[in-house]
């Protein structure tokens, strides 16, 4: 599993798709989601504004994310 340290409270998914190079531009955010199962917390999830918060596990293709605030331990 992967950790992402994000500074802020929360990172919404589009921007998240973008951090790991899911995507290469938030226009194919949107097709990105409807072409591939993405979880949140084992909830398969489309809404590229859905906000990620310290805890939540992301799943694309097989590969497993954790988001992690700065400074939080888990």
């Amino acid at each position: 599993m992967n950790d992402i340290i994000i500074q802020t409270d929360f990172i919404k998914l589009g921007q998240f798709l973008k951090l790991v190079n899911a995507v290469n531009s938030g226009g194919e955010i949107k097709f990105f989601l409807e072409t591939n199962d993405v979880f949140v917390n084992e909830q398969k999830e489309d809404r590229r504004g859905r906000k990620l918060r310290n805890g939540d596990i992301i799943s694309i293709n097989q590969q497993n994310y954790r988001i992690v605030q700065d400074g939080e331990i888990l």
